[in-house]
């Protein structure tokens, strides 16, 4: 009898049976995989073809938007050529169509076609301050009410605007800080912008003075301009007067310019609603020499001063700068009274150098002999320094 090997046993047909289930299983797997390519790739090739054809292209102008007239037509500039109404391209999302943004123009239609970035100057965007100061209300001493007369002004308005609507004012748009020097209106203006959620754009006024026509105000339309984009944002000016000096009659060229920089400020401030998200603060040490047209309500509605701390001030500051400092049998209301007529930056030099001289005994802590040194060191040195410029003006005019 001849044995037939083809026959199989029934563990054997379910064997191959969830052999070829398993197998389909994989196959209609990969099928969906190579479908999920080929989806893929068709998207990578239609990408593709419409980069080509944007490289075709011919080059499109730059233009200036002058004005929208319908949604579909609009009056444009080609750098300071005529003017033109042109089409506007139907993807061009209409919120970004605003007077003054920068658009590109099709070489034949003069249609616009696209939406051009902001042209700022680098400098002007070097101004903005990126991390926050780390300087607070509780790190300046002797101060309480101007802080509080500049929270009013600047703090009040950005947090609670609705206040100022339901009494029917205006908030003041801008406060100035005038005082001697090193009395505290930076540091206010860095507190202010740490409790402040706002973009702060510091910059000094010496820095918007430039050697070219136009340059300066052209600088102080691009801050402004930054600065209502970034919104909210407080505008520091530090040292004004490099720009907001009084106008004389007969000037020089550079006078003429540094004039133009001035009018360029006071039409910015000028333009923007009191009401908004943009405050400016300015700080200078000369308030007497300062254009009035700066100071007239509208512009710096609110005018701080920051005088030199009285004894209470002076203790105040006093313990400000040594409340880290190892003290050992230290009367600091000894040295407030000592110090009269010493700035908040002489009390913080005065609190470095004890330090200093404590260091130099390879002490741990700090004495009243080592405030005592200090206070001869730095406030005899300005004393003599001061003696000496007297001396030279008497012998040399």
């Amino acid at each position: 009898m001849v044995e037939d090997v083809g026959v199989k046993t029934p563990d054997e047909y379910d064997d191959y049976i969830t052999y070829l289930k398993r197998r389909i299983r994989q196959l209609e797997l990969q099928v969906r995989t190579l479908e999920a390519d080929k989806e893929r790739l068709e998207r990578e090739l239609s990408r593709l073809r419409m980069e080509m054809s944007r490289l075709r292209q011919p080059p499109a102008f730059a233009g200036t938007l002058i004005e929208v007239l319908d949604d579909d037509r609009a009056i444009v500039q080609n750098y300071n050529g005529p003017r033109f109404v042109v089409r506007i391209a139907p993807w061009i999302e209409r919120d970004g169509l605003k007077p003054g943004a920068r658009v590109a123009l099709d070489q034949r239609t003069m249609a616009i076609v696209e939406l051009l970035p902001t042209e700022k100057d680098p400098s002007v965007l070097g101004f903005e301050v990126i991390e926050r100061p780390t300087v607070s209300y509780k790190d300046i001493g002797g101060l309480g009410k101007q802080i509080g007369e500049l929270r009013e002004a600047i703090e009040l308005p950005l947090k609670h605007p609705e206040l100022f609507e339901k009494v029917g004012i205006e908030p003041p748009k801008g406060v100035l800080l005038y005082g001697p020097p090193g009395c505290g209106k930076t540091l206010m203006a860095k507190a202010l912008a740490h409790e402040v959620n706002a973009t702060f754009i510091k910059v000094v006024g010496s820095e918007l003075v430039r050697k070219f026509i136009g340059e300066g105000a052209r600088l102080v339309h691009e801050l402004f301009e930054l600065a209502k984009e970034k919104a909210p944002t407080i505008i520091f000016i530090d040292e004004i007067d490099a720009i907001g000096a009084r106008r004389m009659d007969e000037t020089t060229g550079g006078e003429r310019e540094v004039n133009r920089t001035l009018m360029q400020l006071l039409a910015e401030m000028d333009g923007f609603d009191p009401s908004g998200n943009v405050k400016v603060i300015a700080a200078t040490n000369r308030p007497d020499i300062l254009d009035p047209a700066l100071l007239r309500p509208g512009r710096f509605d609110r005018l701080i001063e920051v005088p030199l701390p009285d004894f209470r001030g002076r203790l105040e500051i006093l313990k400000v700068h040594t409340r880290k400092m190892n003290l050992k049998g230290v009367d600091l209301r000894i040295i407030a009274e000592m110090t009269e007529g010493a700035s908040g930056a002489d009390l913080k030099a005065i609190a470095t150098e004890a330090g200093m001289f404590a260091i130099r005994e390879r002490r741990e802590y700090i004495t009243q002999e080592d405030f005592l040194n200090a206070i001869d060191k730095v406030l005899g040195s300005e004393k003599r320094l001061a003696q000496q410029i007297a001396m030279h003006e008497v012998m040399y005019g």
